[in-house]
């Protein structure tokens, strides 16, 4: 997202902390990942077997571990969200951050 950039005023970790707020939601709503369910060995090969993809907030729905109060507020925040909308914050918020200078290394 940012680079390896120096960022240590103020201003910059508030618009840090903007931008993963919003990456935050527009990965975990919106992006699908592949998880790894099993791996099989055949002599020296491994078969690996991916799970479908689904985003972590379509997971979290399927869990049986999490209670219904809870999947009722991030169905909350699901129907608030407009993906490209989202995807304009990250844009916008990503280009708004302006690396500080990094000083020169000292010599001895």
């Amino acid at each position: 997202m940012v680079g390896y950039d120096r960022y240590d005023t103020s201003g910059q970790i508030r618009q840090l902390n903007t931008l993963y707020d919003v990456c935050s939601l527009y990965i975990n709503h919106f992006l699908p990942v592949i998880k790894l369910v099993a791996k099989e060995r055949d002599g020296s090969r491994v078969k690996r077997i991916f799970d479908n993809p689904q985003t972590p907030y379509q997971r979290i729905l399927d869990s049986p571990n999490v209670s219904a109060k809870q999947k009722a507020k991030l169905r909350t925040i699901h129907a608030t969200l407009d993906v490209v909308k989202l995807k304009e914050q990250v844009d916008a918020a990503n280009a708004a951050i302006k690396p500080g200078k990094v000083p020169p290394p000292k010599l001895r």
